[in-house]
């Protein structure tokens, strides 16, 4: 047989190598040593360590190892380009911005050899996927740049912008975090990860060259101390971090009450569910894609299958002989499926976990055929015999390792899906599109794709829920991460209550008080209920009068509030429509009762209460009107599909009341909160609870849903505290000292809720203009995007 006749009869792929060598030139020509680009200028390499490539060992450079000096220095460079960067006109900004696409275009493919290399993925993912995204971000935010100031008005630049990004994407999350950054009027000091700095490094050398002004990019490469010092540095007023889990926990700690902007971009462990009606062979090739791109170091690679029982059998023998015709090998081969891992120490880990895994009675399967003897590869792996708690299944391996489970109806499948600590991503297969859109709501994940994977673009938002971080990257939502309102910089000191909170502490004697107990109760779950303690505190008007007693709650108290919240879920997904029907019923009875709560704030403060009710009647009005107004958006990303961004409340929101406005202060959070669907433990003003206690007539005759508001009074600082350590509570805004905030957003690192803190400043919720739009709704709400193809 001859060899064209060989080749139509095993249809085997030949070599099809990529030429390294304009990328070793361009190394050559650099000396193989690279030292920090700072100000527009490159520093001399020191304390080097070596860069190599994963699919062969070698090394490819040696690149420094930043310390804080150089952190120093790259920041003091930031912070003098800031104000001339700022100043420009968004035009003038995004035409740097066009250069830079237009430069990355050009040199194209040096970038994707230059990121295979040094990364180990395959040269047709970084020529065909990561490189044009890196261009198509920065002409997307170069034409956002001069529309900002009409798209944001009010809003200004954070100042200096602290970015570290991850090995498994390097270029294109620089482009993610650097492009919005840049096109709002920041600066930029950005660490890539100590395995893959070299395309940054090469892009530092591209900003060189279309004469971005010195000091707006600096690039400072090294190991996690180098970011370290980048999250502690005091003039740093934003950080952007991609990478684990843990890590962000370690970042969201370390910049609790720094008052630094913060965005987090995490792990993940994505459901990719087939239902019994899907397109089979299709949903197969999306799976190779979802778990097998980038050898599945991707932070949303879909490791999760969920395949209806049905199906589950003839479904896993397609994924079987697709897996079988995988080639690993040689990155720089364009016929290659998948390449090598970054490093041996990733190899290692997935390793050990994949032998816990064995140990717990997981079955692997992997393809027979070699891999290379050399260099950090391994075959794709298909894991089954697993259960939810498994290993396997609830941690993170990012590696080439799937794992499947069954599921008998949409209920099963999504209770699966959600039962993870992480919410970044999720796909859905199934040829009903109603069922699809049924179910994409339900799945508690950033980004939903309804038959597809792994779809990308710069006009559509990217970010997850739980564990998987905060915050967006990429469309109109990303760009607003690098933005905040311009009146923020000029607050001043928060007053203190017209009276002291001592005032209400629990009296020295526990007989000071009323002989008849008219203690007012807490509020959960549509019901009084006696505080967990058994102790209550008296209440006092500014002369000192007893005026009344509240409950003392306690951390029982807020769990059994908690609990109330949550089964009160429903509250979210009732239609706005419905909502807002209810905070109009909650603003007439209250305004019914507006003698009489007026007096209340009176007896409390000695104010005059009239204006504060009304106030607060005026806010219930506004946010009902919100509550079918804030949605989302339809994106038209560069592809035969659609994007829908859906606004969803955030889940179970703690609230910690301003003391200055014993109704108002309660009534503003809690309007738009509930406007959103979310549902609420509000702790009100601990000076002056009892306008908050009254509220409880009024929500009730005002068809509130038993759970959806649940008022806790006591000690603010230790409600506080239990509310940001607490795992059911998914956000959190408190009102409060500097060291409160502190405190709670350190205390929330257990389960990465979202929090507002006030850090001691003086926000004036009476404030219309700032506090009666979208201030609280953009904060009580998270956008998810749904992808939907169309097309025969």
């Amino acid at each position: 047989m001859n060899k064209i006749a060989e080749i139509f009869a095993s249809l085997d792929y030949g070599p099809a190598p990529e030429s390294a060598e304009q990328a070793n030139a361009w190394l050559d020509a650099h000396g193989r040593a690279f030292g920090h680009f700072i100000n527009g200028q490159w520093t001399s390499p020191a304390a080097t360590i070596a860069t190599t490539n994963p699919a062969t060992g070698e090394k490819l450079a040696e690149i420094s190892d930043g310390n804080s000096d150089d952190v120093d220095r790259a920041v003091a460079a930031a912070r003098a380009a800031f104000g001339p960067w700022s100043a420009l006109s968004g035009h003038e900004r995004g035409k740097y911005l066009y250069a830079i696409a237009r430069a990355v275009q050009k040199h194209a493919r040096l970038f994707s050899v230059l990121e295979t290399m040094d990364n180990g993925k395959p040269i047709r993912e970084s020529r065909d996927a990561d490189i044009p995204l890196v261009a198509r971000h920065f002409y997307h935010h170069a034409g956002w740049a001069p529309l900002i100031g009409r798209s944001f008005p009010g809003h200004v630049p954070y100042g200096v912008c602290g970015q570290i990004i991850p090995w498994n994407f390097p270029l294109l999350m620089l482009a993610w975090k650097v492009a919005p950054a840049l096109a709002a009027g920041n600066t930029v000091v950005l660490k890539p990860a100590e395995f893959t700095s070299l395309t940054a490094l090469l892009f530092a050398e591209i900003c060189e060259r279309i004469g971005l002004p010195p000091g707006v990019v600096n690039i400072v490469t090294g190991e996690g101390e180098t970011g370290a010092a980048i999250v502690a540095h005091p003039d740093i007023d934003k950080i952007a971090f991609t990478g684990s889990t843990e890590v962000g926990k370690i970042i969201r700690a370390a910049t609790a009450g720094s008052g630094k902007g913060l965005s987090l971009e995490l792990g993940g462990k994505s459901p990719y569910i087939v239902f019994e009606d899907a397109d089979l062979d299709s949903a197969v090739e999306g799976l190779v894609e979802a778990i097998w791109f980038n050898q599945g170091q991707v932070c949303c690679a879909g490791s999760r299958l969920l395949v209806q029982e049905s199906i589950e059998e003839k479904f896993l023998a397609k994924v079987r002989r697709r897996m079988a015709s995988l080639r690993v090998g040689d990155p720089l081969d364009k016929a290659i499926d998948i390449g090598a891992l970054v490093a041996p120490v990733q190899v290692e880990r997935i390793r050990d976990l994949m032998k816990k895994g064995v140990a717990e009675g997981a079955v692997v399967y992997e393809p027979d055929g070699a891999i290379p003897a050399a260099g950090c590869f391994l075959k794709p792996a298909l894991v089954t015999n697993v259960s939810p708690a498994s290993i396997l299944v609830s941690e993170e391996i990012f590696g080439p390792v799937l794992v499947a489970m069954s599921f008998r109806t949409p209920e099963e499948a999504v209770a699966l899906a959600n039962n993870t600590r992480y919410g970044l991503a999720a796909t859905v297969w199934s040829e009903n599109i109603n069922l699809a859109l049924d179910i994409a709501p339900r799945l508690k994940a950033g980004v939903v794709w309804i038959n597809g994977t792994n779809q990308f673009d710069a006009a559509v938002g990217f970010g997850g829920y739980k564990e998987s971080g905060f915050g967006r990257e990429g469309g109109r939502e990303g760009l607003s991460a690098y933005l905040k309102p311009d009146w923020e910089k000029g607050l001043g000191e928060a007053p203190r209550g017209e009276k002291s909170p001592v005032a209400s502490a629990r009296a020295a004697n526990p007989l000071d008080t009323a002989p008849l107990d008219r203690t007012a109760k807490l509020y959960i779950g549509g019901k009084q209920a006696r505080p967990d303690s058994g102790y209550s505190r008296p209440v006092t008007g500014p002369a000192g009068a007893v005026l009344g007693e509240v409950g003392e709650g306690n951390r029982k108290d807020i769990r059994n509030a908690v609990e109330a919240a949550r089964a009160a879920q429903g509250w979210g997904t009732m239609a706005a429509h419905a909502r807002a029907q209810i905070l109009y019923f909650l603003a007439e009875n209250l305004d019914y009762r507006r003698a009489e709560f007026a007096a209340r704030i009176k007896a409390q403060t000695g104010r005059d209460g009239d204006g504060e009710v009304g106030l607060s009647i005026e806010r219930l009005f506004a946010f009902a009107g919100w509550a079918d107004k804030y949605d989302g958006a339809v994106h038209n990303p560069p592809m035969r599909a659609i994007a829908a961004a859906m606004i969803e409340p955030l889940g179970v929101l703690g609230i910690v009341a301003p003391e200055r406005w014993p109704l108002l202060g309660s009534v503003a959070l809690l309007a738009p909160a509930l406007a959103m669907g979310n549902t609420v433990v509000l702790v009100p003003s601990e000076a002056a609870p009892l306008s908050a206690t009254d509220l409880y007539q009024v929500l009730e005759t005002s068809d509130m849903p038993s759970g959806v508001v649940n008022i806790v009074t006591g000690e603010a600082r230790a409600m506080a505290k239990t509310l940001a350590e607490h795992d059911g509570v998914d956000g959190l805004w408190a009102f409060g000292s500097a060291e409160l905030s502190a405190m709670v957003e350190k205390a929330s690192t257990g389960n990465l809720k979202q929090v507002w803190s006030s850090r001691g400043r003086d926000f004036d919720l009476a404030d219309d203009a700032r506090f009666a739009g979208d201030y609280w709704l953009a904060r009580a709400t998270q956008v998810k995007n749904v992808w939907i193809p169309y097309g025969a």
